[in-house]
Order: structure tokens, then C-alpha cells, then sequence
């Protein structure tokens, strides 16, 4: 059973006054309260009124993933990609995957489909975006010290064996994570949100108080 919005044991009651006008506003959480994981300037809003205000803010990077192998990791990215305001998630291959690790954010971000890399590269490079792949490869920047491109798709590959050959091929940069340990790599979850932080460090403000 995948989760739902009102699993989160958070929130607030039914509205105690009169209602507000303003349409942004969702007549039932009203009436029974709004227990979703949504920051409070949210609070009682419609999911299509978020959307709307999120697009107003989005940041200039995108995530993508190859999804090859029906991939545990791309909920987390979904998720991680929703808490950075990317503005979009593109998924590049096979179209199934387990929203549960997304925690019900895809309905707040948007998430577009490429059936291959080529379709993916092909689209970045026609809206003047850069591919930056992520990856520990020989010749790679580490992402600790690189400058993103302030308009970028950052790309990741299967869990395990990285970026397919073609992906590779075909990247504008690629930057690895540094590690200290004994494994290899770490899994795409885990990189998507360094990589994402390190875009927010370079082009983002401080958000702004949101509860």
C-alpha cells in the first residue's frame, strides 16, 4: 500500500472562523482539516494552488535518471527533487517505478518520461541545457569544487553500474562525489541530493520561512 497525504500524523484541524475567499484555498480540507506533509504557507490549499505557486519558483536545474533496471532509488530523487524545487525529474527508460520512497511529493513535482537517453539529450540540448553527469569516472571534476551551469539537467545513471555508455558519450561535464570509505560508489538517492545541494549552494538564496 503506498502511502497518502493524510499519513503523515501532522497537520492542522477543520478551519475555526470563517472561511477564507480566496480559491487557492480547498473547501473539504476546510471543513476536515489538512493533515498532508506540506509546509504551512500551504496549509489547506489545493494541490493544483501548490503546484502553481511552486512553478512561480522553480530553479533553472533538472534531475534525470536512467531507469533501466526499475531502479528502488528513484522515489528518493523524486523526493529530494521536490524538497530543492527542481524544476522537473526526467525519467530516461523503463516507465515503472516505486513511488513510495517519493512519500506522495510526485504530485507536487513534475515528472516527465524519455524512452531513451538520445530522446533525453536531444531535448536538453534544444532548451539550451547542459548535461552534467555524476559519476566517479577517469576524467571526472569532483562536484565539490566544480561550477554547475546555473541551467543544467544532472544526470545519474543505474544503481551499480553508473551512466550507461551512450549517457557518457554524450555529457556536457561529468562530476564525481568525493568519498572516504571503502565502497565504490554511493547509491543515486544519496548522490542526487548531494549533487542537488551543490547546485543550491552556487545559484540559490536562502528560502524563505515556510514552517
Amino acid at each position: 500500500m503506498y502511502p497518502s497525504e493524510d499519513d503523515s500524523g501532522v497537520g492542522v484541524g477543520p478551519w475555526e472562523g470563517e472561511w477564507p475567499a480566496d480559491p487557492r484555498y480547498d473547501r473539504d480540507l476546510l471543513a476536515h482539516g489538512d493533515r498532508r506533509n506540506v509546509v504551512d504557507r500551504y496549509r489547506y490549499w489545493t494541490r493544483e494552488a501548490i503546484v502553481a505557486d511552486l512553478d512561480t519558483r522553480r530553479h533553472g536545474f533538472h534531475v534525470a535518471i536512467e531507469n533501466w533496471q526499475h531502479d528502488l532509488n528513484i522515489g528518493t530523487v523524486v523526493r529530494t527533487a521536490n524538497a530543492f524545487l527542481a524544476a522537473e525529474v526526467h525519467i530516461v527508460g523503463r516507465r515503472k517505478w516505486n513511488r513510495r520512497g517519493a512519500m506522495v511529493t510526485d504530485r507536487y513535482q513534475h515528472v516527465r518520461y524519455h524512452e531513451d537517453v538520445e530522446t533525453l539529450l536531444t531535448w536538453a540540448h534544444a532548451d539550451g541545457l547542459a548535461v552534467i553527469g555524476i559519476d566517479n569516472l577517469p576524467g571526472s571534476v569532483p562536484i565539490e569544487t566544480a561550477v554547475l551551469p546555473e541551467r543544467c539537467v544532472l544526470l545519474f545513471g543505474q544503481e551499480g553500474p553508473g551512466l550507461s555508455a551512450q549517457a557518457r558519450g554524450a555529457l556536457d561535464l561529468v562530476c564525481s562525489i568525493a568519498q572516504y570509505g571503502s565502497t565504490r560508489s554511493v547509491n543515486a538517492g544519496v548522490a542526487s541530493g548531494i549533487a542537488m545541494h551543490a547546485w543550491i549552494r552556487q545559484h540559490a538564496a536562502p528560502p524563505e520561512s515556510q514552517g
